[in-house]
């Protein structure tokens, strides 16, 4: 099993789904967590499992679109552990539509979280990684992020983004931090509650019949932070095997 016990992981995102899994999962393997979301009565009782159960982890309030919030949550633990090890860039929304439906207020905010939510978690943990001349940015993009749906053209197109401001990433940091890509196919969350409109709903009751469990997405992040500091994983791609997304 991957020792992270040296490592200090800061998750966006993690009061529910993929960001509540891989922070247990994280946590079981070592690793000292700092957990960022809005719902704050949802991290405290997370946080006060994971301290009942004998690991380290704090929480803090998050908006990822307000990079000051982000600033505040790196600052915070780096103040606590002394360092960031990894950030993981996990907050998404997924109110899917068809661009016919006009439903401008959703599409900026999945370009707000989804987007921008990932430049502020770089631009606030970047230069404490290069401070330290080590680190991993972990950045979620989607099944999405590789083809279009219809309903799904604003949210692929924010999932295709994080992929190229991931590659620009890595391409420009070189050798002391690493840049991962985690893209998951359909899986257990709560991202398909904010669907408002009626035919992506209905739509999207069968496709996520054979959802994969948030605990497989957080294996392939615990993988990717467990490789030795000369191993980069770019990339993973996790899929239900019932499913061809």
């Amino acid at each position: 099993m991957t020792d992270l016990s040296r490592k200090v992981v800061l998750i966006t995102g993690a009061s529910s789904g993929i960001g509540e899994a891989t922070a247990r999962h994280l946590v079981g393997l070592g690793a000292k967590l700092t957990l960022g979301a809005r719902r704050t009565d949802r991290l405290e009782r997370l946080v006060s499992e994971i301290r009942e159960a004998g690991g380290e982890a704090d929480c803090r309030e998050l908006d990822v679109t307000v990079v000051e919030s982000m600033r505040a949550f790196v600052t915070a633990a780096q103040e606590t552990y002394g360092r960031v090890d990894v950030i993981i860039n996990n907050a998404g929304v997924m109110p899917l539509s068809k661009l016919e439906a006009l439903k401008l207020d959703e599409w900026n905010r999945m370009i707000d979280v989804n987007i921008r939510g990932v430049l502020h978690g770089i631009a606030a943990a970047l230069p404490v990684m290069q401070n330290q001349h080590s680190g991993q940015v972990i950045n979620l993009s989607s099944i999405g992020g590789h083809s279009v749906a219809p309903t799904a053209a604003v949210y692929s197109a924010t999932k295709f983004a994080v992929m190229a401001i991931s590659e620009g990433l890595r391409l420009e940091v070189g050798g002391d931090i690493r840049v991962t890509v985690i893209s998951p196919g359909v899986t257990e969350s709560e991202l398909a509650d904010s669907i408002t409109d009626a035919t992506a709903r209905e739509a999207m009751k069968s496709f996520r019949a054979g959802a994969i469990p948030a605990e497989a997405i957080a294996r392939s992040i615990a993988f990717a932070i467990g490789q030795p500091a000369e191993v980069d994983v770019s990339e993973i791609i996790v899929r239900p095997t019932s499913s061809p997304y």
